[in-house]
């Protein structure tokens, strides 16, 4: 049983996990006992529903030796966390290796790349995009005929620049073939978000039923979020992401941001869509992102959108009042409690309320040169936040000063 067509042709959302695999063309590098955890990990957000909801792109097998061996690892080691996938190019041998490397995996599968334009069949494979994609067919044939049990999956690259008929009859052929899932990938990032929904919603228009697609769109204009959210729209139930966004050059969708939307926002983004065999946990969505940012290198920002170290913070006077005014949704969906932070901007009630953290009561006097001094030791440093134990010593210090009352 292929867990993925099943749930896609269901309407349930699928999501592709690229991190390991992509985000190393980002400049990262996830050792195997990294990949084993992110897969567990991700796959638990959706209790035991995870490997219908999650493939997990786990390696390039024909990378190397230890690429091979990290991919494997995932395969067998998180196995009933997620579906496990080995992304390969379209050759006879790569894809016997990629069969290999995760082979007797429950829900294995392997991800076939064909380039679908003749400029990009000209760089990878030197002949025309026709050829290759008739090759393709019989390698998912050979796949499904070799006795792996792996499901073996297409991805169609540099598909905006390929015909839409074209891109049509190949996932027909394909799919007549075996294949589980046809990615549409935007390898370039060029989309623009108009012409993403009418590729899809043009691609839906001339498939047969039987085809799932899927979405693996890049962010080098700064549009994979929402040209992803156009692919769900059209109806695709296959989405690729990264954790961090981290894929070659400048991203791809970041995993926490979809499906957080998609989550939270289900209503608003769809209507009644019934997404999920199970509610994804978004509580997990944090820590994981923290991990991969430790793995990875890749830093969480103030400014990093539902991961951020910003997210929950408050550190001005009227949000302090009012939070749920001033924010989009309420941290404690991701399991986030709001934080007082002492800038520069600081109120006094704010300025308080750290000092409350710290074990300090102010009265008016001491709440008035202390707010004084964090808004200048905040210039004096160049640095906005101020920590509470340091607004602590400057309490301790203006209290010693302070003249003492005659008896």
């Amino acid at each position: 049983m292929d867990l993925v067509r099943e749930s896609a042709l269901g309407g349930r959302l699928v999501l592709w996990e690229e991190s390991a695999r992509d985000g190393a063309q980002g400049k990262t590098l996830m050792s195997a006992d990294f990949r084993v955890r992110l897969a567990r990990e991700q796959g638990r957000i959706f209790g035991a529903d995870g490997p219908r909801h999650v493939v997990f792109a786990a390696g390039f097998p024909a990378v190397c030796a230890d690429e091979f061996a990290a991919t494997r690892r995932v395969a067998l080691a998180a196995a009933g966390s997620v579906s496990p996938a080995a992304v390969c190019r379209a050759t006879a041998r790569d894809v016997r290796q990629a069969c290999d490397a995760v082979r007797g995996a429950p829900n294995a599968r392997v991800l076939i790349v064909v380039p679908a334009s003749d400029e990009m069949a000209d760089a990878m494979v030197h002949r025309p995009a026709a050829d290759a994609l008739a090759e393709a067919v019989t390698l998912v044939h050979a796949v499904r005929d070799g006795g792996t049990g792996v499901i073996p999956d297409v991805c169609l690259a540099d598909a905006p620049r390929a015909d839409v008929g074209v891109l049509a009859s190949a996932a027909n052929a394909s799919t007549e073939a075996g294949a589980g899932v046809i990615v549409i990938a935007d390898t370039t990032g060029d989309l623009l978000t108009e012409r993403c929904a009418e590729l899809f919603r043009g691609l839906a228009e001339r498939v047969s039923g039987d085809v799932v697609l899927a979405s693996h769109l890049h962010n080098d204009l700064g549009l994979g979020l929402a040209n992803t959210l156009a692919a769900v729209r059209a109806g695709v139930r296959v989405v690729s992401s990264s954790w961090l966004g981290v894929a070659e050059r400048s991203g791809m969708v970041a995993t926490e941001q979809l499906l957080f939307l998609l989550a939270h926002r289900t209503t608003e983004l769809l209507g009644d869509a019934g997404l999920w065999h199970t509610a994804p946990d978004l509580t997990r969505l944090p820590a994981i992102a923290r991990a991969v940012s430790s793995e990875t290198g890749v830093p969480l920002s103030v400014t990093t959108p539902i991961v951020g170290t910003g997210v929950g913070t408050i550190s001005t006077g009227t949000p302090f009042v009012r939070p749920a005014t001033f924010q989009p949704f309420d941290p404690a969906v991701l399991g986030i409690e709001p934080t007082v932070v002492l800038t520069h901007l600081a109120s006094a009630r704010v300025l308080r309320a750290v000092a409350a953290r710290a074990g300090l009561v102010l009265d008016r006097a001491e709440t008035a040169a202390a707010l004084e001094w964090v808004k200048a030791e905040a210039f004096r440093r160049n640095e906005a936040v101020i920590p509470a134990e340091h607004l602590a010593g400057f309490v301790e210090a203006f209290r010693a000063a302070a003249p003492v009352p005659a008896s």
